[in-house]
């Protein structure tokens, strides 16, 4: 290992960056060294563009792979090597802003009554009841339901972040059940070695099989239910700032783009008129 992939992996696990993004971020940076056939750090900013450009155009990689080589060799330069000429504006395709198709409260209903495994059913449920992101799904401990205050802690969410969820009193009396029924010791959904979590391809299954049996041609993996559970939650009327703290975003403006995709907003209202219930001269 050199010792600049040493130190890039270090900033990295300093940061609390999950595996599969330092995997990501050191292939970046590996392709940019094999395309100049030179050490990442005897590069110039022209280099990096001329890269990104080499990517979009000759290779025609996706909008979102050409934003992610960006992400990883800006990392590198700005937060490994301390050189700020590098955070600069670089030119890649933009990516192709689409609404997902989201779930309605039937089409969960449906999703949920598919199962007939009593553990995948409760599986679903708890993914779409707390909006849970899949890797915090597969790594719930049976210690991390606190039944008497109604609290679900998720441990280490993205960006190594702790997080308290509150359980609905159903979602919280189904849970019971299945542990008076499948007796979990360590991992609430253990893996077929109960000592170990379950694998995050067994909950993906799950959900195409509920998804295929339901008959719902919508399309997207397990991650729908966590979008169903922003949407629904706001249309019950939930705070954004709740929200947002419930669903781990740290920026607002990853919890906004919800408020944009329910019904209500596309609804054109008139501004309140402010002035009506003043006592005005009038002109």
């Amino acid at each position: 290992m050199t010792p600049l992939r040493n130190k890039m992996i270090n900033a990295m696990q300093l940061r609390g960056f999950s595996p599969r993004t330092q995997s990501s971020y050191l292939y970046t940076v590996q392709a940019l060294a094999r395309y100049y056939e030179r050490p990442p750090d005897q590069l110039s900013v022209e280099d990096v563009q001329a890269f990104l450009q080499f990517l979009a155009v000759d290779k025609q990689l996706s909008p979102s792979t050409c934003r992610l080589h960006m992400h990883g060799i800006r990392f590198l330069f700005v937060q490994v090597l301390a050189l700020q000429a590098f955070q600069t504006q670089y030119h890649i395709p933009k990516a192709k802003q689409r609404i997902p198709q989201l779930l309605t409260h039937s089409d969960v209903q449906a999703l949920m009554a598919a199962p007939h495994n009593f553990k995948h059913r409760i599986l679903l449920m708890t993914c779409y009841g707390c909006g849970l992101r899949l890797s915090e799904l597969t790594h719930l401990k049976v210690s991390h339901i606190d039944g008497e205050r109604k609290l679900l802690r998720v441990e280490q969410g993205k960006g190594a972040k702790d997080r308290l969820i509150p359980i609905s009193p159903s979602l919280l009396t189904l849970l019971r059940k299945y542990w008076q029924e499948e007796h979990p010791v360590l991992w609430l959904f253990p893996g077929r070695d109960s000592s170990q979590p379950l694998s995050k391809t067994s909950p993906q299954k799950v959900y195409r099989q509920a998804h295929q049996h339901a008959g719902i041609n919508k399309r997207g993996g397990i991650h729908a239910l966590r979008h169903a559970y922003a949407t629904h939650q706001l249309e019950a009327g939930l705070p954004v700032h709740h929200l947002q703290r419930y669903l781990g975003h740290r920026n607002i403006q990853s919890t906004l783009r919800y408020v944009h995709w329910l019904p209500t907003a596309l609804t054109q209202k008139q501004p309140a008129d402010l002035l009506a219930q003043m006592e005005v001269n009038h002109v």
